[in-house]
């Protein structure tokens, strides 16, 4: 490499390392832990009440696929749930971009649901003989859903301030 493209790269490298980290807020763990836990508390209400009742005519329909009451797994869904609440809250951090949380929140959360409804209830669909109505219902369930999580993890996180910001 000859001397002048050193020089330009060095100087480019320089310019990377001299980036104004006062500048850039700071992700704040303990609001990611606390907006991961409401989150989840509120998906545990909404899992438990709200959603059976809206899709009960739904699921009678397709009683057969599902696990009566005592096979269920409770425990271990609203265990695996923490710990995607927690990556829900975290990427919602690290997405962050400054504007109202609540928004903000809403904006990331239906993203979440269309992920989610495109992952998983489309080859729901594909693989299990559910009613077309039936995933629709689902993928609508999937979006609210994940766009009130949002608003509620957009509520109660907030970033740190950036280094040096206070002392102005």
């Amino acid at each position: 490499m000859s001397a002048r493209r050193r020089s330009t790269a060095s100087k480019a490298a320089a310019a990377v390392r001299r980036r104004e980290p006062a500048t850039v807020p700071r992700m704040d763990f303990g609001r990611v832990a606390a907006a991961a836990l409401a989150g989840w508390a509120a998906s545990v209400v909404i899992g438990t009440y709200v959603t059976p009742l809206l899709l009960d005519e739904f699921y009678r329909q397709h009683a057969p696929l599902f696990r009566s009451g005592a096979e269920q797994y409770g425990a271990i869904g609203f265990g695996l749930a923490v710990v995607g609440f927690f990556v829900f809250a975290y990427a919602y951090a690290k997405g962050y971009e400054g504007g109202a949380g609540p928004a903000e929140g809403l904006r990331f959360g239906v993203i979440v649901g269309l992920l989610l409804a495109s992952f998983t209830v489309a080859w729901a669909y594909v693989r299990l003989p559910i009613s077309a109505g039936f995933a629709v219902a689902l993928v609508i369930d999937a979006i609210v859903e994940m766009a009130i999580y949002g608003v509620i993890v957009g509520l109660v996180y907030r970033p740190l301030l950036p280094r040096g910001a206070g002392a102005r």
